[in-house]
């Protein structure tokens, strides 16, 4: 197994080169419980978008329960394993930049699995300022949140006040649960969550974009 040489994880060749070795300890391999759940609870499909998507075992599982969802990664090997990882949805992958990809109608539902904490903290406020930008009154940020105090990363975890402060401009919390079926990157770290988009106008960090 070759050792990843690159360190910017703002870089595609940082998660090229991990995926290309097997580096990959945050793949789960599967769809968690309570994606599931939600899926199961919602009552009518919803437009999903999954940035950083990685190997996009999540989208084949909205896609054949009916939903529109499309999945996006910068990495052109994360989108090949994706691709390889759906089957017969691998068009639904795409290759692109968050920051810069326009879904091609209104989004219902941002599905939030390990981009957050795939991203240094100095970009937080941008992620989150451009899932506002992304999401009309009404719809959801929805997934996995990872808590940790330790500097180094990926995986970088952020503290529940920091993350409060972080959505309070844009979201409102609905729901904050256990994960009982944690991989072990992740295990005891992090917790289901779903965040709604308020109509106010948010601050100048949307603005900004």
């Amino acid at each position: 197994m070759t050792r990843p040489s690159s360190r910017d994880p703002l870089s595609p060749q940082f998660w090229d080169e991990r995926f290309a070795s097997g580096v990959t300890p945050w793949d789960r391999g599967g769809v968690p419980q309570a994606l599931r759940r939600f899926v199961a609870d919602a009552g009518a499909p919803l437009h999903c978008l999954i940035p950083g998507c990685g190997s996009a075992y999540e989208l084949g599982f909205l896609l054949d329960a009916g939903w529109d969802a499309t999945a996006i990664d910068f990495s052109a090997a994360a989108v090949a394993a994706g691709r390889a990882a759906v089957g017969r949805w691998s068009e639904r992958v795409v290759q692109a930049d968050f920051f810069t990809h326009q879904p091609a109608r209104p989004l219902q539902l941002i599905y939030e699995r390990a981009f957050l904490c795939a991203m240094p903290r100095a970009m937080w406020p941008r992620v989150a300022a451009r899932w506002a930008e992304l999401l009309a009154p009404g719809a959801l940020l929805a997934g996995f949140f990872f808590f940790d105090e330790v500097l180094r990363g990926p995986p970088f975890g952020i503290g529940r006040e920091q993350l409060d402060a972080l959505l309070a401009p844009y979201f409102d919390c609905l729901a904050d649960e256990a994960v009982d079926d944690s991989i072990p990157v992740f295990v005891g770290k992090e917790r289901w969550m779903i965040w709604r988009r308020r109509a106010e106008t948010a601050g100048a960090g949307e603005k900004a974009l």
